[in-house]
């Protein structure tokens, strides 16, 4: 396996991208974003002979045992010449993220990682924090420590790049339930009390959204020149880029989701980097909302492979943790899509119809009318 890392030349005096370009606040530190026996893991149909794979998973919140428990018997030596790509939400205590790290790494020829909300909580961790960015600095000092990758790199002429991204409630633009009571996002999401921020960033407005996006410009020059080395290239973060990638509010147990799940400026980053019209080998991956998803959306492959809770793992509806990590490449292209993954094949054979806004039965029975 050839590996590159490209060299960093983007400074902040050069001029940020139309995404990030009115933030009133300077970036915190920017140049230093840089054995399962049970069939737990999909094996590659071509074998090593083709050259390494890259597997992805997003949302193993090692907190909870179980989950720790799922790390820990992966197996040794299966993956030493693969990629996991970890889509954030690895763990709420430093110490759980540090170890998870470890034994990820240990595991995998390279672990490339990208925060999550859960990751920079500070309501539980015994390390004492400045605030949510200062915890996000540590985890990326601990990234590098233990041979973590933070930042785009090129692995045998295939591009990697890891996007940092937060959600606005702007991203949600469907029309909301009305005529039940649903809990407002500062109820329902810890984030807004988990989290701290410094005076000019707050979880409700865009500001979060904008700061995180802008991190993303430390790799600009990387992200060109791996443009131009490298036709095939995969992209991820933890927040979802389109609304399109979550089910409707309809169907949700918290219709508001959708409000606190995505940013629209990381859907335009990733477009810069795969085209507007994506391309065969284009895939994103990302985290965050819990859902199985594999769908093609405007040429881009969009794939989400979470570990999540141990009792959603219980129910469901294809599988639990024994097909994760997922394969997303192997042979040199993009591996076979994720089956079953219930609701991105929901939406491959029914239309989205957002201005439905009668509750699904299994929802419904959760809400009084108004």
């Amino acid at each position: 396996m050839v590996v590159r890392s490209l060299p960093s030349c983007l400074t902040l005096n050069q001029r940020p991208s139309c995404c990030s370009k009115h933030i009133p606040f300077k970036l915190r530190n920017p140049t230093r974003i840089g054995c399962i026996t049970r069939p737990s893991i999909l094996p590659s149909p071509l074998g090593h002979a083709f050259g390494f794979r890259v597997f992805s998973i997003s949302d193993l919140h090692t907190d909870y045992p179980d989950n720790m428990a799922w790390v820990n018997r992966l197996c040794p030596t299966t993956h030493k010449n693969d990629v996991l790509l970890v889509a954030g939400d690895v763990a709420e205590t430093y110490q759980n993220f540090h170890l998870t790290m470890s034994l990820l790494k240990d595991r995998f020829g390279h672990v490339f990682f990208i925060p999550g909300n859960h990751d920079l909580w500070l309501r539980r961790d015994k390390e004492q924090y400045l605030d949510s960015l200062e915890k996000l600095d540590k985890l990326l000092d601990a990234c590098r420590a233990v041979g973590v990758e933070t930042k785009p790199m090129v692995i045998d002429n295939l591009g990697i790049v890891p996007l940092f991204s937060w959600y606005h409630e702007s991203f949600d633009r469907e029309m909301d339930i009305t005529g039940v009571r649903i809990p407002s996002l500062e109820m329902a999401c810890k984030d807004f009390h988990a989290c701290k921020w410094p005076g000019m960033l707050s979880n409700g407005d865009m500001s979060l959204a904008l700061y995180f996006d802008a991190m993303n410009e430390v790799n600009e020059n990387e992200i060109k020149l791996i443009q131009r080395a490298c036709s095939q290239i995969i992209t991820f973060s933890h927040f979802v880029p389109r609304q399109e990638l979550c089910p409707e509010k309809r169907m949700l147990f918290y219709p508001n989701l959708p409000k606190i799940i995505g940013s629209d400026f990381l859907e335009v980053r990733l477009r810069s980097i795969h085209g507007t019209e994506g391309s065969a080998s284009a895939c994103h991956v990302f985290g965050h909302t819990h859902f199985c998803w594999d769908a093609v959306l405007d040429g881009i492959r969009y794939i989400q492979a979470p570990l999540a809770y141990p009792r959603e793992r219980k129910r469901r509806m294809n599988g639990g943790g024994n097909w994760l990590p997922f394969c997303v490449y192997s042979g040199g292209k993009l591996a076979d899509r994720l089956s079953p993954c219930y609701w991105s094949d929901y939406y491959a054979s029914n239309p989205r119809v957002p201005h439905n806004t009668e509750l699904a039965p299994w929802v419904a029975r959760f809400y009084k009318r108004l």
